[in-house]
């Protein structure tokens, strides 16, 4: 059986973003700083309409800051 796995870049895209914070990113895509917390420590996998949300806060394609990983 395979497993899935997503990680993301937000951290390093935060820190790239002159420094943004947590708080900041979450009050830009809707949801509380712990929700952020969360999907940045890969414990909470958003949903995609905050996935795409993220991605549009970065300018980025989806791809660019999530990554799906297939593991046997």
């Amino acid at each position: 059986m395979s497993k899935c796995a997503i990680t993301n870049s937000i951290r390093t895209l935060r820190f790239l973003n002159n420094e943004m914070t947590q708080k900041q990113l979450a009050e830009a895509i809707g949801v509380t700083r712990q929700t952020v917390m969360a999907i940045e420590a890969n414990k909470y996998s958003p949903t995609l309409e905050v996935a795409f949300k993220i991605a549009a806060v970065f300018n980025l394609p989806l791809e660019d800051v999530f990554q799906y990983h297939k593991t046997e």
